[in-house]
């Protein structure tokens, strides 16, 4: 995160009196709440925080905001009696949709909250009520819970904000989805949809998060593990105004997201890339049929074919696995590389087919066999290595050299 993409400004004082004559100091709780153009809510929700928020928990609001309205200029008429800290972070560049707003949050609570032992997660439409923050938090120093989730999935919860059966039935396949691939990360977590949570600020290491899009609760999940999560229940409440920031795009990107924490691994990464390099026999025997019937001889038009394949691969590859690589290369440079060892591995295939048939006797179909899963290995660590390289190693490598000569 860099500087010039946030200004921070306080808009409150951070130590204020409350009406028992204690201070609120600044840095206990943080309330990370991301806004996108949220300014006929920002009154109501304020409001409701202040109601809420009990004269001993020490509580900053920080929104880190994307909006192209008015919302911070609300944010700052809003917040001048309250008895708490408000302060906007706002952002040039939405990099990273709402994740990456509640990662951005997430760091400045470490680099000038210091103080920050709870960091709350929640929406400004008020679809998370905010008289349940103080439970959140709560529930977790009760419990010695890293991690405690706002669910609408367990008893006392429920769902009745979620306009039509259509949002339903995503959320429920969204959510079962993410449940049956990461088993283990949500152990306990009913609602890993849910966007509304409380998390130890010292569990959380910020700079691993990779968001994508606006389900911040899973990223951090699987990513940060806390040792030990709790739920307390909630109904999910009609938005206040304005309409819903989902869309197919955010489908999209969601998918997106599960893929690349799915692939986070080494083992996943080779197990993802061979299931895609399977699918690519699709094309592939598509384009051969199309070549071979508009009158191509079969030798030239598998060569060609076998480009529809790579180039499917690598569409994949780019957008399930490496994702977050992509930028230490240009697309050209990435798809020519990806390329060269895509068909190259055809010209290794057959003499190791020969070496293992004429020198270790093996039968042709197991010799087939063994040099594909060969030449898999071979293609799949020159592809992260040499098409995916990140960045970091290459500026490490001529740090080295700097310092040696």
């Amino acid at each position: 995160m860099s500087e010039d993409l946030w200004t921070p400004h306080a808009l409150s004082d951070p130590e204020v009196s409350i009406p028992d004559g204690g201070e609120v100091v600044a840095g206990s709780v943080t309330l990370i709440i991301p806004t996108f153009n949220e300014a006929g809510n920002i009154d109501e929700l304020l409001s409701r925080l202040a109601d809420s928020l009990p004269a001993h928990l020490p509580c900053e609001v920080l929104f880190v905001d994307d909006s192209t309205d008015e919302t911070p200029a609300v944010i700052e008429k809003a917040a001048l009696d309250l008895p708490f800290r408000v302060s906007v972070l706002h952002r040039e560049s939405a990099t990273g949709g709402l994740g990456g707003a509640v990662v951005e949050g997430v760091l400045a609570t470490g680099e000038e909250r210091a103080g920050t032992d709870w960091i709350v997660v929640m929406d400004a439409d008020l679809q998370h009520p905010p008289h349940l923050v103080p439970e959140l938090v709560g529930e977790g120093e009760r419990t010695g819970a890293d991690l405690v989730v706002a669910s609408r999935y367990i008893p006392g919860g429920s769902r009745a904000g979620l306009a039509g059966s259509y949002r339903i039935a995503v959320s429920r396949g969204a959510t079962w989805l993410t449940k049956g691939l990461f088993p283990r990360a949500l152990r306990g977590i009913s609602d890993p949809m849910s966007g509304f949570f409380a998390m130890r600020r010292a569990v959380v290491t910020a700079d691993a998060l990779k968001p994508l899009g606006y389900k911040i609760l899973l990223e951090l999940a699987v990513r940060c593990r806390p040792a030990k999560v709790t739920e307390v229940p909630f109904v999910f409440q009609d938005r206040f105004r304005g309409e819903s920031k989902s869309s197919a795009r955010e489908g999209m990107r969601f998918l997106a997201h599960l893929a690349a924490l799915r692939s986070a691994t080494p083992l996943a990464r080779m197990i993802g890339f061979g299931l895609i390099g399977l699918s690519g026999f699709v094309p592939n025997l598509f384009a051969l049929w199309l070549l071979t019937h508009a009158g191509m001889h079969y030798l030239p038009a598998e060569i060609a074919a076998n480009q529809a394949g790579v180039l499917w691969n690598f569409l994949l590859i780019e957008t399930l696995l490496f994702r977050d690589r992509r930028r230490h290369r240009h697309w050209a440079d990435r798809i020519g590389r990806f390329a060269v060892l895509a068909n190259a591995d055809l010209l290794l295939r057959i003499p190791l087919i020969a070496l293992f048939v004429g020198r270790f006797g093996m039968q042709v179909l197991s010799a087939t066999a063994l040099a594909l899963v060969t030449t898999f290995v071979l293609r799949f660590a020159a592809t992260e290595a040499l098409v995916y390289l990140p960045r970091t190693t290459r500026t490490r490598t001529r740090a080295a050299r700097t310092t040696r000569s």
